[in-house]
């Protein structure tokens, strides 16, 4: 019989840790029974998003699932999950497997009674200070040098950003920076600074008439990845015209959503060309789009990953119009084309700086290129920053074009590293622009920042 999935998995339910805290979750790791992977076998008492914490757990310690078995039917939840290292390799560190944030000791924990499912937050831009950094969220149009302004603003306003990951897609942008402030290097406290600084980065988004921007203060703890997805959700990227999906039909994945009457089911069945963290990405859409997924494989050894998902909405109803339907099918084609990386991949390795990300998105804008996706990060006063990029036009990457930003930044600071889909990219895309184009972005002043 199936589980109600509505009240009864409230994270204030007492009942429901005190049945956890009697069960607690069995996490098995088995090198022995396949040849090529590693076998992680997880099983606890059921609870609403419980699927989406244990693909979490696997996504953040970079391990690739190849194969996975699901079943949530009830109150128990037992999944079967094959992984390998980044590599391809089985798993054979010790600590990986059972140390401290080990994969055992991380799923325990996530699993546990005293854990809570997170519910999704919208918001247009978001600042949470922190001990150690100040998170900003920003969502919205996507337009020529955005980020370019965005980061400018922060660099007038004395914070370092130290750690950002970027996504565009359909016309859309996404982004959440975590910054400190230039001179002590900590979190940004003072209640006006931080009103500024929402202000100031809501003129940037302004610059587009179509909506209009909001702040407000954010909660802390969400999961960057899913923070991303969510709120690309909220902006309804998976909206498309008639152009863009002539335009992008041959890179699109095969998706198919059918009733199972007698079984009071949906059924969603997904192929596309696979990719890493692709099983995270459609599971935390599911998720928030209040579905649960009762039994489900995945099979990601080939080039082609397949997964299957029979589904019902946490009240317990199946997918059963036409509009819900598609609202499905277009929300899960969003979630697995956000993450994909089309373009030249360059990795910038500097020490870090105030005003880094500001400046080398600039010399990006000016050499006419459209950075497709970004991650930053800083360990050890190094900066380590990952841009895929592609010409304006949504062409490749010229390599003279290349061979000149190289010699602006420094040829040792920024590499190439690698060739992502450039050639099956369709020209002329107008969903790829964030930080290039041929349009000059607005000054400053037009921001509120410096006076004309």
């Amino acid at each position: 019989m199936d589980m109600d999935l509505n009240c009864s998995w409230n994270s204030d339910d007492e009942y429901m840790k005190f049945i956890q805290r009697m069960n607690p979750p069995r996490v098995v790791i088995d090198n022995e029974s396949c040849e090529n992977a590693t076998v992680v076998r997880v099983d606890s008492a059921n609870k609403y998003g419980i699927l989406l914490e244990v693909v979490q757990v696997l996504t953040d310690l970079n391990l690739i699932v190849t194969k996975a078995y699901i079943s949530s039917d009830g109150g128990w939840f037992m999944d079967v999950f094959k992984v390998t290292d980044s590599e391809g390799k089985k798993l054979r560190d010790e600590t990986t497997i059972s140390g401290i944030n080990g994969i055992v000791d991380y799923i325990r924990k996530s699993l546990g009674a005293d854990s809570s499912f997170v519910p999704s937050r919208r918001r247009s831009v978001d600042v949470a200070p922190s001990t150690n950094h100040t998170s900003i969220e920003l969502t919205g149009t996507d337009r020529p040098g955005l980020l370019s302004e965005l980061s400018a603003v922060l660099t007038v306003l004395k914070c370092n950003v130290v750690n950002a990951e970027v996504w565009t897609h359909n016309t859309r942008a996404a982004a959440v920076m975590q910054v400190t402030d230039e001179a002590t290097g900590s979190a940004i406290t003072d209640p006006e600074r931080l009103s500024r600084i929402k202000q100031l980065l809501r003129n940037v988004l302004k610059g587009n008439k179509t909506r209009e921007a909001k702040t407000t203060v954010s909660e802390e703890g969400t999961h960057t990845d899913r923070r991303l997805h969510q709120m690309m959700l909220e902006d309804r990227d998976y909206e498309r015209c008639d152009q863009q999906v002539l335009g992008h039909e041959a890179l699109r994945p095969n998706i198919t959503l059918v009733d199972l009457c007698d079984r009071g089911y949906s059924r969603v069945t997904i192929r596309c060309k696979d990719r890493p963290k692709l099983l995270f990405d459609t599971i935390c859409t599911l998720t928030d789009m209040k579905y649960v997924v009762y039994h489900g494989s995945v099979d990601g050894e080939g080039p082609e990953a397949y997964q299957e998902y029979y589904i019902k909405h946490i009240d317990g109803r199946p997918v059963n119009t036409d509009p819900e339907r598609e609202r499905v099918v277009q929300c899960l084609e969003a979630a697995i084309e956000r993450r994909v990386s089309e373009g030249l991949k360059l990795e910038l390795c500097t020490g870090d700086r105030v005003g880094l990300l500001s400046d080398v998105t600039r010399i990006f804008r000016e050499n006419s290129l459209s950075v497709t996706r970004a991650e930053v990060s800083t360990r050890g006063g190094k900066a380590i920053n990952t841009f895929y990029v592609r010409d304006a036009a949504g062409n490749p990457v010229d390599a003279k074009t290349i061979d000149s930003i190289r010699q602006l930044i420094g040829q040792t600071f920024l590499q190439v590293k690698g060739l992502c889909d450039q050639s099956k990219a369709p020209q002329g895309s107008p969903t790829r622009f964030l930080f290039g184009g041929l349009f000059r972005s607005k000054s400053l002043y037009n921001f509120g920042l410096v006076r004309p």
